[in-house]
C-alpha cells in the first residue's frame, strides 16, 4: 500500500473511525464481550505507518489493534467475526478482541500483554536477517511499554544486531490511567531511543500524511540495511481505556483541546482546500464504509460457533510416550 493517494488515507481513517463507532453499540448491546479497546483518535497512524509497508512486511500489534488489522488489509467481516467469537473470524473465534492475527498478511497479533509484541517483533526481525530476507517488522505498541524491561532489552538487541525493526510508540500520553509524566523521568520517549544508538524522531500522529511521509523513511532506511529505526507517535484515545474504564484520570477540557486535533476533519479539510474532495465524493465514501460495515456484521452475526467438543482443542497438549 506504499504511497497511498490522500483520499485513500482519509478513506482508511473513515473505515477505522466508523468501524469502530459500530462496535461500541454491539458492545453495549452484548453482541461483543471480554475487554474491547477502541482506537478512537488514533486512526491516523494506524494508516499511516501501514501506507509505508510491503506484503512481505510483518506487523506486531497491541491489544488496541482493531485499526492495525483494517489497515494491514484484514477484512472487516474477519475482525469483527472474530469479536464475535464466531469460527469465521481471523483467528477462528478463539482470540477475540485483543488477538487478531492473519498469517498470511503477516500480522502477529494482537498481544494482551504489556510490550509483549517486543520480542516477538525481535524474533522475527532476526529470523528474516538470518535467512537474508529483505522484509521490515513493524512493532507498535504504546507509551506504557516502555516502563517495561523487554522495551531496553528489545532496543539493545536490535540496535546491537541492527535488525530489520520499526519499532513505533503510540504515545497517547496514558499507560491505561497513569500519565506519561507520572511514570517517566523522561517524557521524551524518541530521546530514550536514541540512547539505544538508533535514528529516532517524534512524529505528530494526529496528521496522517506527516505518519505516512516518516515511516516512509524510516522502513526505507530499516530495508536499506541501516538497522532499527524508533517513531514517537504522538498521539491520543479520545476514549476510554477500555469499556470498562470510568476514566477519571484525565479532564474534560484535555480530551476537547485533543478533539480540535482529529484527523480525519484535518485530512477532510485539507482535502477540500485542495479540490481533492468534494461534498458527493466524501458522501459516496461515508455510504461506501456504512454498507461494508453492515455487511461485515450480518457475515459476524452468521457466523458459525464453534462445536462444544473442538472447545479444549489447542489449550493442553498431550505429553509423547
Amino acid at each position: 500500500m506504499t504511497g497511498t493517494d490522500n483520499t485513500e488515507l482519509l478513506r482508511q481513517m473513515l473505515r477505522i473511525r466508523r468501524f469502530e463507532e459500530r462496535c461500541v453499540e454491539l458492545y453495549s448491546s452484548t453482541a461483543i464481550r471480554g475487554f474491547m479497546h477502541l482506537y478512537i483518535g488514533e486512526e491516523a497512524v494506524a494508516v499511516g505507518v501501514m501506507d509505508a509497508l510491503d506484503p512481505e512486511d510483518a506487523v506486531v500489534s497491541t491489544y488496541r489493534e482493531h485499526g492495525h488489522a483494517l489497515a494491514r488489509g484484514l477484512s472487516m467481516e474477519s475482525v469483527l467475526a472474530e469479536m464475535f467469537g464466531r469460527t469465521n473470524g481471523c483467528s477462528h473465534g478463539r482470540g477475540g478482541s485483543m488477538h487478531l492475527f492473519d498469517a498470511n498478511r503477516r500480522f502477529y497479533g494482537g498481544n494482551a500483554i504489556v510490550g509483549g509484541g517486543l520480542p516477538l517483533a525481535v524474533g522475527l526481525a532476526l529470523a528474516d536477517a538470518m535467512r537474508d530476507r529483505s522484509p521490515v517488522t513493524v512493532c507498535l505498541f504504546g507509551d506504557g511499554a516502555v516502563a517495561e524491561g523487554e522495551f531496553h532489552e528489545c532496543l539493545n538487541l536490535a540496535a546491537l544486531w541492527k535488525l530489520p525493526v520499526l519499532f513505533c510508540c503510540e504515545n497517547n500520553l496514558y499507560a491505561m490511567g497513569t500519565a506519561l509524566g507520572r511514570a517517566q523521568a523522561e517524557t521524551d520517549l524518541a530521546l530514550r531511543a536514541a540512547s539505544y544508538g538508533m535514528p529516532s524522531w517524534p512524529v505528530d500522529g494526529m496528521d496522517v500524511p506527516a505518519v505516512s511521509r516518516a515511516a516512509r523513511r524510516a522502513v526505507a532506511a530499516v530495508r536499506g540495511g541501516g538497522g532499527p529505526c524508533f517513531l514517537e507517535l504522538r498521539t491520543y484515545r479520545f476514549r476510554a481505556h477500555s469499556m470498562y474504564d470510568a476514566e477519571r484520570y484525565r479532564q474534560r477540557s484535555e480530551v476537547e483541546h485533543w478533539k480540535e486535533l482529529d484527523p480525519l476533519p484535518r485530512m477532510t479539510e485539507l482535502l477540500q482546500e485542495s479540490g481533492e474532495l468534494g461534498d458527493e465524493e466524501l458522501k459516496l465514501m461515508e455510504s461506501d464504509v456504512d454498507s461494508e460495515i453492515a455487511a461485515a456484521v450480518a457475515a459476524a452475526e452468521a457466523g458459525p460457533l464453534e462445536p462444544v467438543e473442538e472447545l479444549t482443542r489447542f489449550v493442553y497438549s498431550q505429553a509423547r510416550s
